[in-house]
């Protein structure tokens, strides 16, 4: 069996061991899924090591670019005289692919951790978490447009149940409004992709296919076709091709997400349970990301190119506003929410510049916030299982009470808010440097997107140093005196032995940034090559 493909399905064998086992053996549950994520971990990192990189390695539009492929026929439909359809099972990834892979691989592990603190209907909780970790590890694999779709839509079924079921409150509500907003934007998806499969030919069988790698050059277009850049098509008065990237635009700028389509974001994180907000900020986020970067930029170039502009000013509007509505939050949970909207402004905004070094800074930034996320999503998670509360004026002076807690924390928002040495200053210094870069290189950018993004540093700042102080600083005082006293023990074992490979990630990251930036080096700037001559 191919080494991704066990990577892919190994959620779904422990899922079946979890499924047989009876219910009075539930405790095991927790240590099965614990197993199923760690096997995945160890492979995912072999494959890291193993990942081969160089000058003939990290191309975008030829198959033989790709590393660890699988390829094989999956649904066939003959056609008659209108030729054949043709659907493979194949998956394979490249520089991008693998450092995502590794960090979905590692939040996963610390997803399962954080749900020690289900206590109802484990078998139920656990089929469904391993059934959203096999969507997600499939999302960044696939090249097949329909298994990549599959993939894509899988993980709605078990995001809406766990959020739903295991929630907070109001968990019915932002469950259905996550839904909803993610099914909107992918069911258009589902009509671009089916234009694309009949736009393209595969030259080796002569059949309609839905290979992306396919779909990235456009030798391969029938004449004529919706999507063909000779045929100038157009649909409801714009081009064709200019539709299909708006559209899939919009389906991953939910995930990402962008402003204004970011408002299930605070609400699904502050109903969910915590394992599903270090899933939602630490994974689903990137796949937005992820799939801008494979899919709109590798299938509609010039269009991204021409477009630039107006996706680097949706970045910076995504960044100024997500910090400026944390800086209001009471809701601790619902602050960091915000601050995501603002840190993944940035990939979007050096995706935009079209530059080695902003596109390799937004990779950096996708990979230092799934860590730094799942770090911050599992440290209010802590304070929240004991205490039932989140609201930062109801905390003051939890660095004397909780100092081992207190000193994760500060790493956490010191690493967040872009301090030397950590992840992510790295990945917005390098981000700011292609935007600043990307009006003298490809006049795609002005300088002020930059400055603008400096900006949003600097409110990140405010808001995660204006909350350190408020809760951690000055007189002990609690809205829940002696009994949150009593309640606000500091960290055990698990916790600690969750939260210190995180920060350690998060160091590492920003003394090493070779770690990725070397697996990505090559796919970048195969991108950027690609980019250029479209």
């Amino acid at each position: 069996m191919n080494i991704l493909t066990l990577l892919i399905f190994i959620p779904v064998l422990f899922g079946i061991i979890i499924m047989v086992l009876p219910s009075n053996m539930r405790n095991s549950f927790k240590y099965i899924t614990l197993a199923a994520t760690l096997i995945q971990l160890g492979i995912s990192i072999w494959m890291y090591l193993n990942f081969k990189t160089g000058a003939n390695f990290g191309g975008i539009n030829h198959e033989e670019q790709f590393q660890f492929v699988q390829k094989i026929p999956w649904i066939s439909l003959n056609l008659g005289g209108m030729g054949k359809m043709q659907i493979d099972y194949f998956v394979g990834i490249d520089g991008i692919s693998i450092t995502l892979l590794v960090m979905t691989s590692f939040v996963m592990v610390i997803a399962t951790l954080a749900s020690w603190e289900i206590k109802s209907n484990l078998k139920g909780f656990f089929l469904l978490f391993l059934l959203l970790d096999m969507a997600v590890i499939g999302v960044f694999c696939a090249l097949d447009f329909f298994l990549f779709y599959l993939f894509y839509e899988l993980m709605l079924l078990p995001l809406y149940f766990l959020i739903g079921m295991w929630g907070g409150v109001r968990r019915e509500y932002a469950a259905i409004k996550f839904f909803l907003y993610t099914l909107f934007g992918s069911v258009f998806m589902l009509l671009v992709m089916v234009g694309l499969y009949l736009s393209v030919t595969d030259p080796a069988t002569g059949a309609h296919t839905f290979n992306m790698v396919q779909m990235m050059n456009p030798a391969n277009y029938d004449q004529g076709s919706v999507f063909s850049l000779a045929a100038h098509r157009h649909i409801l008065g714009m081009s064709a091709r200019t539709v299909g990237f708006v559209v899939l635009f919009i389906a991953f700028a939910i995930k990402v997400p962008i402003v204004p389509l970011h408002t299930w974001l605070p609400d699904a994180h502050v109903e969910a349970p915590t394992p599903v907000s270090i899933i939602l900020a630490g994974i689903l986020l990137k796949i937005g990301g992820y799939g801008i970067i494979r899919i709109c930029l590798g299938i509609f170039p010039e269009v991204a190119t021409t477009y630039a502009f107006w996706l680097g000013l949706i970045g910076v509007i995504s960044i100024l506003y997500g910090a400026f509505n944390a800086l209001a939050q009471r809701d601790l949970k619902r602050m960091i929410a915000y601050s995501s909207v603002s840190h993944m402004g940035f990939v979007l905004l050096g995706i935009a510049s079209q530059t080695a070094e902003g596109i390799s800074g937004a990779v950096m930034q996708m990979v230092s916030h799934g860590f730094l996320s799942t770090m911050l999503f599992f440290l209010v998670g802590v304070i929240y299982n004991r205490v039932h509360d989140r609201d930062i004026y109801h905390f003051r002076g939890l660095g004397t009470l909780m100092p081992k807690y207190t000193a994760f924390v500060m790493i956490a928002f010191f690493a967040s808010l872009g301090l030397p040495g950590f992840s992510a200053f790295v990945a917005e210094a390098f981000t700011l440097a292609g935007t600043f870069k990307s009006h003298s290189v490809n006049g795609l950018l002005p300088y002020w997107m930059a400055v603008c993004g400096t900006v949003g540093i600097l409110l990140g700042a405010a808001y995660f140093l204006w909350t350190l102080q408020r809760m951690f600083f000055g007189k002990e005082s609690l809205k829940g005196g002696s009994i949150w006293k009593i309640a606000l023990t500091d960290l055990n074992l698990r916790e600690k032995l969750t939260l210190a490979p995180l920060a350690i990630i998060a160091l590492a990251l920003g003394v090493m940034p070779s770690l990725v930036f070397d697996k990505v080096n090559d796919s970048v700037l195969a991108l950027i090559q690609f980019l250029q001559t479209k």
